[in-house]
């Protein structure tokens, strides 16, 4: 169910897209210097808010991820947490108003390099770099203008666990509970590392242009290198050897080629040709370059002191999940981000042979844990 727009103050702008609501949250100062006079945030919302405006969740989506989370009447499709959220489930809807934002740099209704500045030309190259923090300013300005004062939980998986962590460490008395799922308080080198690899394969598509390809062909071919990388670090070892081993796709024969240039596949490449296609046909390569370095700046105790410094100022009460089979967020980051919450603050183990995905397609083992720390 959409939030009735009339209990929203009278400065907001809105747009309604289906089951896609379109705000004007206005100007946005960007950390690093950048500035937009006006920016737009597209969210969905499951349930209803009370008059109190106390039972809002906000759900935080990862790097690729939108605003849909779960189906409604507007919009009946599955999303990508459908058994977590709606009436009766874990995040029951009957009870609790959740939102999702579409995060600011994005390319799924929100300001982003493809939206236009006030002369209706692409931002391309023009568009501010964004950070983690970024975003959340960005959220607190919605949620201002949506009346919600404090959040009864920010809950992410991902990137969107930390944009979860960073809300709770930028507005400690406007978040009551934090979930952060399959992510550390900060991206490591070999994080950035893999990062750097997947931005560079874009910046050097022929077809990128220095970002401002609008109106011309889009780099797919670098975007689709660039997902390449991240999918393997999405995915397990284990996974591919028990889905794909060494087969050959279908009747490709990767070793019948007489010079080095082949066209046979073995199924894995197949597999993650696949998802390259999908992904450059539905997101706009500089959104992946923006969200990207915005995750690379992820860094829960920069100019805070270091990590444990800031957790210790956060007052939410901390939900902890990690995969064990993650090999992008290994678990011993989420043991440490739950060390520096405290002594007592336990790690809830997803055991999923799939890897860091096992986030989307999981996290219902942990659903009681979840409903029991967070009070849902």
């Amino acid at each position: 169910m959409s939030l009735d727009l009339e209990s929203v103050t009278d400065s907001a702008t809105y747009v309604s897209q289906s089951a896609i609501t379109t705000v004007n949250i206005g100007e946005l100062h960007f950390e690093t210097g950048g500035y937009l006079p006006k920016v737009e945030l597209a969210y969905e919302t499951w349930g209803t808010l009370n008059a109190e405006k106390s039972n809002a969740i906000l759900i935080q989506h990862a790097l690729t991820g939108d605003t849909h989370v779960a189906s409604s009447q507007l919009s009946p499709e599955a999303g990508w947490w459908e058994y977590l959220i709606g009436p009766g489930k874990t995040i029951d809807t009957d009870k609790w108003f959740v939102i999702a934002v579409n995060m600011v740099g994005g390319c799924y209704g929100s300001t982003g390099p493809s939206s236009l500045d006030s002369d209706k030309n692409p931002y391309g190259s023009r568009f501010p770099f964004v950070t983690i923090r970024d975003s959340v300013n960005a959220e607190a300005k919605l949620a201002d203008q949506l009346g919600i004062e404090r959040f009864h939980a920010v809950i992410g998986g991902s990137m969107g666990g930390g944009r979860a962590l960073e809300w709770a460490a930028m507005y400690p008395d406007r978040v009551a509970g934090v979930g952060v799922i399959a992510c550390g308080g900060q991206a490591t080198a070999e994080q950035i590392a893999f990062a750097q690899a997947q931005v560079e394969a874009i910046r050097l598509d022929p077809d990128f242009k220095g970002g401002d390809y609008y109106g011309g062909t889009p780099p797919v071919q670098g975007l689709g290198i660039a997902r390449r990388i991240a999918h393997i670090n999405y995915r397990s070892e284990p996974e591919f050897n028990v889905r794909f081993g060494r087969q050959f796709q279908g009747d490709e024969n990767p070793l019948n080629s007489p010079v080095a240039t082949r066209t046979g596949r073995y199924q894995v490449e197949s597999y993650l040709d696949y998802k390259a296609k999908d992904l450059a046909g539905r997101f706009d390569a500089n959104s992946y370059i923006a969200l990207t370095e915005a995750l690379m700046s992820h860094d829960v105790g920069r100019g805070r002191g270091g990590q444990a410094t800031a957790i210790a100022k956060i007052t939410a009460t901390p939900f902890i999940v990690a995969v064990n089979s993650d090999r992008l967020y290994f678990p011993e980051q989420s043991y440490q981000l739950a060390a520096d919450f405290g002594p007592h603050t336990p790690v809830h183990m997803i055991d999923s042979p799939i890897g860091h995905d096992g986030f989307l397609t999981d996290l219902h083992q942990v659903a009681d844990d979840m409903i029991a720390t967070l009070g849902l």
